[in-house]
């Protein structure tokens, strides 16, 4: 009988250290499972991070590489910028011929404007005549200054007059007139944007490599009031492009100069 006993006991004893190892056992699986729960999303947060981190690099690094992209030079002469912030370069040269007895253009762009002139007639439309060409700087300083002189006995300070001169005329060395590569028609009148002219030269000029070159639209880019006379060369292709693109001058050479 007690050798039964005895027996029993170790048995029971066996079944307790099983439980009890098998209960360790079960709570480390459980402690390992919550450490790589734990882990895990430590690494999907890391991961996260520096995902994040990579993404800001990457369009911090697109954003740097569009603004450092160079503007592309435009060397075509029948684009020359010349406005308030461009003056004519030192070593521009051109040739000039006579379109009459006293006006004279560029003579590479004398056959595209008597070719022009002689259509617009064709047409039925003879009130049209080249009133301003080429100007040398000095008679543009002449020019320019005269106006000032306007404002003033109109009763502006000098200061005033300067500044309302340059909304309409630009300063020697900063204007078209001295490229010899625009016109001004008629008289400088704003009546003329109602002429059969004008309307014939919005829809035509294009074909023969003019624009309008101040835009009643475009004062703010250009810094030069509206014209409807003046017509500025760019070449019949830039001048198609250009009023497809809707941009005047200014514009057209950014668009260029960024977009290759």
């Amino acid at each position: 009988m007690r050798k039964r006993v005895i027996i029993f006991i170790i048995i029971l004893f066996i079944i307790i250290c099983s439980i009890m190892i098998f209960n360790d056992m079960k709570k480390i699986k459980i402690n390992n499972e919550e450490k790589n729960i734990v882990d895990n999303n430590k690494s999907v947060e890391l991961y996260e991070e520096k995902k994040v981190v990579l993404d800001k690099t990457n369009i911090q690094n697109n954003t740097n590489t569009e603004i450092s992209k160079p503007k592309k030079e435009i060397n075509d002469w029948r684009l020359i910028l010349v406005n308030s912030e461009n003056k004519i370069p030192d070593d521009y040269n051109i040739n000039l011929v006579n379109i009459d007895d006293e006006k004279q253009v560029d003579e590479r762009i004398v056959a595209e404007l008597f070719q022009m002139l002689q259509d617009i007639k064709s047409a039925g439309i003879d009130d049209v005549w080249v009133q301003s060409a080429y100007r040398s700087t000095e008679y543009q300083e002449e020019v320019y200054n005269n106006r000032i002189e306007r404002f003033i006995k109109d009763g502006l300070s000098p200061e005033e007059a300067e500044i309302m001169t340059s909304k309409v005329i630009n300063k020697p060395g900063t204007s078209e007139h001295n490229l010899g590569l625009c016109i001004d028609l008629n008289y400088v009148n704003y009546d003329f944007e109602n002429s059969e002219a004008f309307n014939w030269l919005k829809i035509n000029a294009e074909k023969y490599g003019f624009i309008l070159r101040y835009p009643k639209e475009k004062e703010e880019i250009t810094k030069i009031s509206y014209e409807p006379w003046h017509w500025r060369y760019v070449g019949a292709e830039h001048a198609k492009k250009m009023n497809e693109l809707n941009m005047c001058l200014e514009e057209y050479i950014e668009y260029l100069s960024t977009n290759y």
